[in-house]
Parts: structure tokens; C-alpha cells; sequence
């Protein structure tokens, strides 16, 4: 028998099959000239202002690394070496300033190395100037030789590697913005313009609130439809930004444009007027050369992203180490109380709506699987297995979910996740708080700030799927490394002690 949920996935309501939703289907195929060959989810994305930080972290440890095995070459005349580090130091800057760090679109690997080579040529006539004035200049030579050894060919090697490895993440869709633009505007003509000369952010298509009466396409990137279309498109969860090309003086139709928008994950920026650009936003930041402002949803912050992953990472893979016994033993208990898979996946909602699937150990039998939780487990269910009680009870069900973090699908801490079209009453769940979609704002977790404040198991009423929502959207605002160490090390003791709460 097979370890996986094999169900066929739950029929699609009838309103899903009309003309309209097979049209939005059909859209995704309409790629134009700013649609990216591969669509990549954001959370498997690259910042490029990440990227950089980390090349120009990465040049100055092998510079660093590179003086100080010169030095201990020539130890005998360290009043000469000490002036090494003049060249450290002037080495990350002339390779700003020169422009290492830019990796353009249309830059070339021999352009790249000449650029590289340049930039360590021009720090090494710091060292000389500083050598030259120092005592045992006559020793110049051969340290800038051994320096040479030490830092240009292993430089020059590892930004022919950066821009391989650029290239090929711009050619798989992993590193440029995505954007999707609202208002097929004069204003998004100039924002497309731009893009096609820079290629520094994708378009994955344009929506108008006033679709009646829009063009079918801009520069050839097509109009998807109206804001109707937009709100629970299926190629949301691949744009980082939703750009309204409003002008800004029509400031009744950005805040209703606002105002329906507000409910989606990603986040929304104002493209600002010609008149406007000077204007002092204090959010203000740039794509091609064309102003934008921040208005709602959460700008990205790229080094928290970075150290909450690695911290996935170390700590799932420790977990996972400790657990495997435990997974192990569930995996005889469930095999041994009868037929049926192992596991059961799950279609549920993860990082900016994205559609992932979750794995669990299936605790109930296995002909009353519920892939939609169309009906919540409560108290006494009679689906529920002897095994799959115990393992829901101190949540040893939820265990499989350490492959989903480690996949980077999921995060240690977060918003659990939940099943796309589970029902509250008679209800989809997310139709009751208008904040709902802000839970996606970040990866989804296997315990989070709602598990250890009481916000655990079936959430059958409005009023607990409302507190569920405060509580994951107050985690969202307050999240750090040392809050997530918190709820990480309350989790055991508190599922453990809670004997009420239905799992």
C-alpha cells in the first residue's frame, strides 16, 4: 500500500468552472515580453540587495583571509606588511565604486573580470603608496606578489562564479522583483517602458479597476481583467509587489483601490507622478528609475528572511534528529492498527497564498479523510483512529511537518496553516475576518504565537477564527529571533499540559 494520501483532489465548485475562471486560467499562458520563462513562488525568490550584501560580505573575508596569509608569509617584516590593509580596505570600495556590485543585464563575463582585475590593480597602488613611505620598502616586490597570489586569482575566480550564478538565477526566475500592475495607465505605459530597457523587475500582467473600458495590452504585457479578477488570482502568490499606476491626484480612486486591496498578502505601492517624485516620501524607493511609495502589506525585510531560514535550517534538521524515533514508532503503530497510508497530505494555504502540501500522519480512518476540513474534528469524532488519537493529542501528527520546514515550504514558527476551503459553520473560514490573507504574510509554522496563547485545534466559531487572525497578524508585527526561541521552547510543555482542547 501506498505511504501517500492518494485521493483524487476535491471537485471544484461549480462557479470555478464558468467561462470567467477558464478565461483567468487561460490568462497564465499570456505571458508578454515581462513575464519570466519559469514562475518561482516568492518564498523561493532572491533579493537583489541581498545577493550583493552578501557578495561584497564574501570579498572582503577573502581579502581579509588574503592579508593575513601574506603577513604570515613575511613575518619578519611586519613594519612593511601593516600596509596590506590599506589595500583591504581600499579593495571593497574601489569595487563599489567601479561598479562590481552592479551585475547588469547586459554585462559580460570578460567585462565582469576586467572590471575585478581593475578595481584589485588600483588597491594595490594604495599598498605601494603606503609601502613606498614605510621602512623596508625594498621588500615591495615580493609581498605584492604573495598578495597577489593570495587575493587577485581567487577574487577574479569567485566573481566569474557570481555572474554564472546571477545569470542563471535571471534566466530561472529566481532573482528579478515580480510585479503585477493595477491600472492600465499612462503612468504603467512609463513603468513598462522602463523595464524593457532595464530589465530589473518582471510584469507578470496588468489589472484595471476599470476593465471596461482598458486597452488588451500595454507595451505587450496583457491585461488580465478587472480588480475582481485579481483577488484570488492564481498567479498571486508569484508577485512580490502589486504597483497601482493610479496618478496619485485621483486620491478617491487609489484609497477604494486601497481599501479592496488591502485584503491580499503582498505587498502595495503607489507609482508616483512625475510632479510627485520629489515629493519626500519617506518610503520612497526605486524600480528602473520610476518612484515608488509603500502604502500597505509588509516591505520586505531581506536579512530577517535570510536568518529565519538558516534558523529553520539548523534547528529542523536538530529536531528532526531528536524526532525520528518517535516518527518511526508512529509509523509501525499506524501500519499495525490497520489498512490504509501512512501519511496524509494536505492542500494548504503558505506564504503569500501560495498552495502547498502539508504532510501529517493520518490519525482518522482512512475512507473518512477530509482533504478540505468541509467538517472540523471535534470531540469524540468518530473518524478518528485509537492511534490517531493519542498522536493528535500530544500533536505527534503534526511531526511530518519538519520536511515541509526544511523545504522551505513551512518555518519552525509561524501561522499554522490552514486547509484551503475549510468551512467555519456553513462558512469559508477565510471569508470571516476581512485580515485573513495578512496570516500569509510570512511562512506558515508548525507552532506559532496563537498555539501557545490557547488559540489551538478546531476553530468553529467566528469569534475563535477572529482571535486566531489578532493573534498570528500580533506574532507578524513582533516576530524575532528570540520570540520565536520563546514559543519554540513553550510548545512541548504547553501541548502537553493542555488536556481540554481538541485535536
Amino acid at each position: 500500500m501506498s505511504l501517500v494520501e492518494t485521493a483524487p483532489p476535491p471537485a471544484e465548485p461549480a462557479e470555478n468552472l464558468s467561462e470567467d475562471a477558464s478565461r483567468r486560467d487561460q490568462d497564465l499562458d499570456r505571458r508578454g515580453p515581462l513575464r519570466p520563462t519559469a514562475l518561482e513562488p516568492s518564498r523561493r525568490r532572491f533579493s537583489g540587495r541581498l545577493v550583493t550584501r552578501i557578495i561584497q560580505i564574501t570579498d572582503i573575508v577573502l581579502l581579509g583571509l588574503g592579508a593575513f596569509l601574506t603577513q604570515q608569509s613575511f613575518k619578519d617584516i611586519n613594519p612593511s606588511i601593516g600596509t596590506l590593509f590599506v589595500g583591504l580596505i581600499a579593495a571593497p570600495s574601489l569595487l563599489s565604486l567601479m561598479g562590481a556590485y552592479t551585475f547588469s543585464r547586459r554585462e559580460g563575463l570578460f567585462r565582469r573580470l576586467l572590471v575585478t582585475v581593475a578595481a584589485m590593480v588600483a588597491s594595490t597602488g594604495a599598498i605601494v603608496l603606503g609601502q613606498l613611505i614605510a621602512p623596508n620598502h625594498n621588500a615591495l616586490q615580493p609581498i605584492l606578489l604573495v598578495w597577489a597570489a593570495y587575493t587577485y586569482a581567487p577574487l577574479v575566480v569567485l566573481h566569474g562564479f557570481w555572474w554564472w550564478l546571477i545569470r542563471h538565477w535571471r534566466m530561472s526566475g529566481r532573482l528579478t522583483p515580480n510585479l503585477i500592475v493595477v491600472g492600465a495607465t499612462s503612468a504603467a505605459m512609463r513603468l513598462i517602458d522602463s523595464l524593457l530597457q532595464s530589465r530589473e523587475a518582471n510584469v507578470l500582467g496588468l489589472f484595471d479597476d476599470r476593465a471596461n473600458r482598458s486597452p488588451t495590452s500595454i507595451r505587450g504585457v496583457p491585461v488580465l481583467g478587472g480588480l475582481k479578477d485579481l483577488i484570488g488570482h492564481r498567479i498571486l502568490p508569484y508577485a512580490d509587489r502589486l504597483v497601482i499606476s493610479v496618478p496619485s491626484m485621483a486620491q478617491k480612486r487609489v484609497r477604494e483601490l486601497v481599501a479592496q486591496l488591502r485584503v491580499l498578502p503582498n505587498e502595495i505601492v503607489l507609482l508616483l507622478d512625475k510632479e510627485d517624485e520629489d515629493g519626500g516620501h519617506r518610503s520612497q524607493s526605486w524600480i528602473a528609475d520610476v518612484p515608488l511609495v509603500h502604502i500597505s502589506g509588509p516591505p520586505g525585510n531581506d536579512v530577517r528572511a535570510l536568518f529565519k531560514r538558516i534558523q529553520d535550517l539548523t534547528l529542523g534538521l536538530i529536531v528532526l534528529a531528536l524526532t525520528w524515533p518517535i516518527m518511526a514508532m508512529t509509523i509501525m503503530a499506524i501500519r499495525l492498527e490497520g489498512p490504509g497510508p501512512i501519511f496524509f497530505r494536505q492542500r494548504r494555504y503558505g506564504f503569500n497564498n501560495e498552495e502547498i502540501l502539508v504532510w501529517k500522519f493520518r490519525s482518522m480512518r482512512a475512507e473518512t479523510v477530509d482533504q478540505t476540513a468541509q467538517r472540523q474534528v471535534l470531540s469524540g469524532d468518530s473518524r478518528v483512529t485509537r492511534v490517531g488519537q493519542f498522536i493528535r493529542k500530544t500533536s505527534i501528527d503534526e511531526l511530518p511537518q519538519i520536511f515541509n520546514v526544511l523545504a522551505g515550504q513551512m518555518s519552525l514558527v509561524g501561522p499554522r496553516p490552514h486547509a484551503i476551503g475549510m468551512l467555519t459553520g456553513d462558512i469559508e473560514s477565510a471569508r470571516l475576518v476581512a485580515e485573513y490573507a495578512h496570516r500569509h504574510q510570512i511562512k506558515p509554522g508548525m507552532t506559532g504565537w496563537a498555539a501557545v496563547n490557547g488559540s489551538r485545534g478546531p476553530i468553529d466559531t467566528p469569534d475563535l477564527v477572529k482571535r486566531r487572525v489578532a493573534l498570528d497578524i500580533a506574532y507578524i508585527e513582533r516576530q524575532s529571533f528570540w520570540l520565536d526561541l520563546w514559543i519554540m521552547l513553550s510548545t512541548v510543555p504547553i501541548l502537553l499540559g493542555d488536556t481540554k482542547t481538541v485535536r
